[in-house]
């Protein structure tokens, strides 16, 4: 199994990963054209992909998502609630496939688990995928707050994705207006450094290859202000990737070792 970022950030995401023939786009917050020459800087097209898994309604994760299936005749998966937060008249054309929050499910090779997550969205969630040799991505973002249901299901993961939005004293004291921090500093907001330092040190990790940190604000966060957080993590157990807004990261391996 192996897995990218197009970019991760409040101006878009998107989250490719692959394994044996199938290959999914998890949440596509670019236009066509964008979307298109960030594949083609990972080797791929948007005719490689197989489906895209959509977590929620908001424009930097939905943005692209309809008009990149309608052109290449991609199925998309949300929930119900995503699906009746757009206007139905979006997704004439679309092969469009609702998914149970609470139920996995399978496209191709992969077994795919969405995880139920506090977000200020209709009905969001996140995705743990499974595929060749029992590997799994958990791809976590967008969430205020750390529940006992997201421990259960992104602990023991091989790959993890997860978000650092921002640092909790950057945004307190920054420009944003008041109702608007304490939306993204809230239980159903976006997670600061140290909520997500300690999710990874109350997890099992003794699984994880890779950890990728993104969704990094590039107001109310800073690189140096995550890996100073990040460096309470001990150095030796898996790979440390950040994912930035304009470049994502390159493809990252996961192997039964």
């Amino acid at each position: 199994m192996r897995f990218a970022s197009l970019g991760s950030g409040s101006r878009g995401n998107a989250t490719i990963v692959d394994v044996g023939s199938t290959r999914l786009l998890i949440d596509c917050g670019f236009s066509i054209k964008e979307t298109e020459k960030r594949l083609e800087r990972l080797g791929t097209q948007p005719s490689d992909l197989n489906a895209i898994l959509v977590t929620h309604e908001h424009g930097d994760h939905i943005r692209g998502v309809l008009p990149l299936a309608r052109k290449y005749g991609l199925t998309v998966y949300m929930t119900a609630g995503t699906h009746r937060a757009l206007s139905f008249s979006l997704f004439s054309g679309i092969d469009l496939k609702l998914i149970d929050s609470h139920l996995d499910f399978v496209i191709g090779d992969f077994a795919v688990t969405p995880v139920a997550v506090p977000h200020d969205a209709r009905e969001p969630v996140q995705y743990v995928v499974r595929g060749g040799d029992n590997l799994s991505l958990g791809v976590l973002t967008d969430l205020g707050s750390i529940t006992a249901h997201v421990i259960e299901h992104f602990e023991g993961c091989h790959g993890l994705f997860l978000e650092c939005n921002h640092d909790a004293a950057m945004l307190a004291n920054g420009t944003y207006p008041p109702s608007l921090k304490k939306r993204i500093a809230g239980d159903w907001g976006h997670l600061n450094n140290r909520q997500s330092l300690d999710l990874l040190q109350n997890i099992q990790t003794c699984q994880l290859q890779q950890l990728v940190l993104g969704h990094i604000s590039e107001q109310n966060n800073s690189l140096a202000a995550v890996q100073a957080m990040m460096s309470n993590l001990p150095s030796d157990l898996f790979s440390i990737h950040y994912a930035c807004q304009n470049d994502g990261v390159d493809w990252l391996a996961l192997s039964r070792v």
